[in-house]
């Protein structure tokens, strides 16, 4: 999701700073707040593939690495720039995450408990920075396309159209521009009384039991 809301905010005016680092360990955070300084809106977009396996094969290598690439970039980036925009009573966090925990994936369960402890990390924090005038919100979306979960050539294939007719209530992918154009509103001065949301974007999938 990153190219789609850097370049919708560009639209606005908003000077953007994009950063294609994964930010697997303190340091690399550490260049990054030194790199841009203060900022006023923080989008946390970090994708990893589903390792998919049924429970009893879960293998700790798969697990750790979606925690080491999920998780815990969530944590230590908004660590680093959540105290500035305390200490300044503004700013806005984005978090993109998925709403594959909201109503779990079969064999896909270290997948889920890793997006969930994002959203879980999303609903915590975000009522603490709420009290200073910082709202941190996650846009948890599933069947959007993108290069990472659902590239052209998969959304294509005869099998995944009969399954989103299925299981997507909108039976269909979405385009990013979408997840961008409420990224922007979760960045804007309108959105002032909405914190600690994980907002569930899935075409009615992630609401259904279908």
């Amino acid at each position: 999701m990153g190219p789609d809301i850097a370049t919708r905010f560009e639209e606005e005016g908003a000077e953007v700073i994009r950063s294609e680092n994964r930010l697997l360990d303190q340091q690399s955070v550490d260049a990054l707040i030194e790199s841009v300084g203060e900022v006023d809106v923080l989008v946390a977009n970090f994708a990893e593939p589903p390792r998919t396996a049924p429970v009893e094969k879960i293998s700790d290598e798969d697990w750790f690495i979606l925690f080491d690439t999920l998780v815990h970039p969530l944590m230590r980036t908004v660590r680093g720039f959540a105290g500035v925009m305390k200490e300044r009573r503004r700013g806005k966090i984005i978090a993109v995450t998925s709403a594959a925990p909201l109503r779990g994936i079969p064999n896909a369960a270290g997948y889920c408990a890793a997006r969930g402890a994002q959203n879980a990390f999303v609903r915590a924090v975000g009522l603490e920075l709420a009290k200073s005038n910082v709202q941190f919100n996650a846009i948890a979306q599933n069947y959007i396309s993108n290069d990472t979960y659902y590239p052209d050539d998969f959304v294509a294939n005869e099998k995944f159209k009969a399954h989103l007719k299925d299981f997507v209530p909108t039976k269909k992918v979405a385009d990013g521009a979408e997840t961008a154009e409420l990224a922007l509103y979760l960045a804007s001065d309108l959105c002032t009384h909405l914190v600690g949301q994980v907002i569930p974007f899935s075409g009615g999938w992630a609401t259904t039991t279908g």
